[in-house]
């Protein structure tokens, strides 16, 4: 059999090209792990700084951190330690991309979109709306060209993206008024990043893009009269439901937005192949994780808002077809005068009609067949 070094071994894991079993084997031979130990392998011990967008420890999102950190220590053998700083700790929270760009901190946690104003291409590595969603994502990133692209966006400003994390389809918002029809956005303050905030301005509205912990208080004091942020999880601990009237479904703005870690390119390139090869795997396993997280704990927590009897309420069709047209005109906008955002928007809209056909036959038919009971 042939023998994998052990930089191909973990390459081969990260991007799911190696089955375990045939891993195993290839670890089973001591010499050819020794050898490769003693060419990459040294003493050395790294103690990394990880900022992110999103408070301390926060559900899912702060903890799909830390278990990360506690990933690449155990992986490493206690090599590398990364210290997790929610947003505010070491820095404002929308200050993560560029504290990792200028090495202050090695590595970041956060969304994309948050980053629009300076890198306009860097959104379409979240999620745009009526979109694509979490696994479709996934399929574009890791297998149709997506994860390379992002890389060299990324690239020429000093930073390494991976994937970290997705928060699956989320809900439309919480309102304080009905909407109705699509004149209701007009005047309505609302918290929306990414495209979304150019949707909701051409339908009249006015978008507040606010760090996660300073919703609840920009809603309770008037600052917004709405906001969207992920679902029924997040939503119930952070008690939107005691201050906002309506609770609205679809999220037309986020179907499945990825999350992403970004690590200071010349400090990636610095470590030795196997440490490279651990911060992929670890980003990989909190993708999975993230997600999984999010389906199961939503499920519980749309519980509590039912037994809380939240007025839950969908968007009507025309409202949703509205807004889908000011979509196509602001994602045109957005990219007229900018090739990179070209580019991204390019690659994912071209993999997402490609998907088109096959999700057509098979999972928009078997979820119009279900019936709940």
């Amino acid at each position: 059999m042939k023998k994998l070094s052990r930089k191909t071994f973990f390459k081969g894991i990260a991007l799911g090209t190696l089955s375990l079993p045939f891993a195993i084997r290839s670890c089973g031979s001591q010499n050819t792990a020794q050898n490769n130990n003693a060419n990459i392998i040294s003493g050395k011990k790294y103690k990394w700084k990880m900022v992110t967008t999103w408070p301390p420890d926060f559900p899912a999102l702060g903890e799909g951190c830390n278990l990360f950190a506690k990933w690449v220590h155990e992986m490493s053998g206690g090599r590398m330690e990364i210290q997790v700083f929610g947003g505010g700790e070491l820095v404002p929270p929308l200050e993560a991309f560029n504290t990792v760009r200028s090495g202050a901190a090695e590595i970041g946690h956060g969304a994309a979109y948050y980053w629009r104003g300076m890198l306009p291409a860097a959104q379409f590595f979240a999620s745009i709306p009526f979109g694509m969603n979490a696994q479709q994502m996934n399929a574009w990133i890791l297998s149709g060209g997506g994860l390379e692209l992002w890389q060299e966006i990324y690239g020429a400003y000093g930073l390494v993206p991976f994937p970290g994390g997705n928060t699956g389809v989320q809900m439309g918002g919480w309102f304080n008024r009905a909407i109705e029809t699509i004149d209701d956005f007009k005047g309505l303050k609302m918290r929306i990043p990414g495209i979304g905030s150019n949707v909701l301005k051409k339908a009249g509205g006015a978008p507040v893009l606010l760090a996660g912990g300073e919703i609840y208080t920009g809603l309770e004091r008037g600052v917004i009269d709405a906001t969207e942020w992920i679902g029924p999880y997040h939503d119930y601990k952070m008690g939107f439901h005691q201050i906002a009237k309506y609770y609205y479904t679809p999220g037309w703005h986020e179907a499945g937005t990825m999350l992403e870690f970004f690590i200071n390119k010349q400090k990636f390139e610095q470590l030795e192949s196997d440490l490279q090869a651990i911060l992929r795997t670890a980003a990989l396993a909190v993708n999975h994780w993230m997600l999984s997280e999010f389906e199961a704990q939503n499920t519980i927590y749309l519980e509590k808002l039912i037994e809380a009897k939240v007025d839950i309420r969908r968007f009507p069709d025309e409202v949703l077809q509205q807004l889908r047209i000011y979509n196509e005109e602001a994602i045109m906008e957005e990219i007229a005068n900018d090739p990179l955002a070209k580019r991204a928007y390019e690659s994912y809209d071209n993999f997402r009609k490609k998907l088109a056909n096959w999700s057509s036959l098979t999972e928009k038919v078997f979820y119009n067949s279900l019936q709940v009971e």
